[in-house]
């Protein structure tokens, strides 16, 4: 299946705890159907010490299933379903479904 969020996306969290928060995709894990979006899901993690790093607790972001953020509309900015459409030329471009505006160029 297309890929429907990818890396460097807008998106919006839709359900849970960071609920209406927006954040950018760092990295998405297809095979686990899950992606890494900044600021949003953050946890706390006790990290030992290295040579290289400071030991403590560390706050990071914690995975979040693609079916909890949505994409956000270019032209409204509102949280938007993706569809496809196949341009003259060929290429297999990203749809908003809200506004019908392409997403990628």
């Amino acid at each position: 299946m297309a890929a429907k969020i990818r890396k460097g996306d807008s998106v919006v969290v839709i359900t849970g705890r960071d609920k209406g928060r927006k954040g950018e995709v760092i990295e998405v894990r297809p095979d686990e159907g899950r992606a890494l979006v900044r600021g949003i899901n953050m946890v706390k993690r006790h990290q030992k010490q290295t040579p290289q790093r400071e030991g403590g607790i560390v706050s990071k972001e914690s995975p979040i299933h693609l079916s909890n953020i949505a994409l956000l509309d270019p032209k409204s900015g509102k949280p938007t379903r993706v569809g496809f459409k196949t341009m003259n030329d060929g290429r297999k471009v990203r749809v908003a479904k809200r506004s019908g505006v392409e997403i990628d160029g």
